[in-house]
């Protein structure tokens, strides 16, 4: 069904507005940092095409190792959730396998721009609870923008 789809119509399985919109309201409320990448089709392994995205967008280097990475391929449906190391530390393996959950059930439909919102919300919460907001200090140090590797 879309194997040979183009940039641009995925683009259109995705409602930006709203996924960036759950990114600033998200990093509002903490220093973390939330991306979203979006891949065409390939064969290849998703975990380690998303962990090569993570380096490419720079997610370690924030200043907390506290970045988080959804990285999706829509025309397989699968996807990558990655954390640095500052979250991860703190949230421990149950809740990246909640949260894995929680966007597979939505993405399981299509519902892609569901799922992120779902995810990123999540995220948020946790990222407010672990890394709170310290402004001025916390400026945006990733794009919000959706990565349409």
């Amino acid at each position: 069904m879309f194997f040979w789809v183009t940039r641009n119509k995925i683009r259109r399985l995705f409602d930006v507005e709203r996924i960036q919109g759950a990114i600033e309201a998200a990093e509002h409320q903490t220093s973390g940092e939330i991306r979203v990448s979006v891949a065409p089709f390939f064969w290849g392994n998703v975990h380690r095409t998303a962990e090569k995205a993570f380096v490419r967008l720079g997610m370690s280097r924030t200043r907390e190792r506290n970045g988080i990475l959804f990285f999706v391929v829509p025309a397989r449906r699968r996807f990558s959730i990655l954390g640095d190391v500052g979250i991860h530390e703190r949230v421990g393996q149950e809740f990246w396998d909640a949260l894995t959950a929680t966007v597979a059930a939505e993405f399981r439909q299509s519902h892609f721009t569901e799922g992120l919102v779902r995810g990123i919300e999540e995220v948020g919460r946790q990222l407010a609870e672990h890394f709170p907001c310290d402004r001025p200090r916390d400026g945006n140090e990733l794009s919000d923008e959706i990565d349409f590797e």
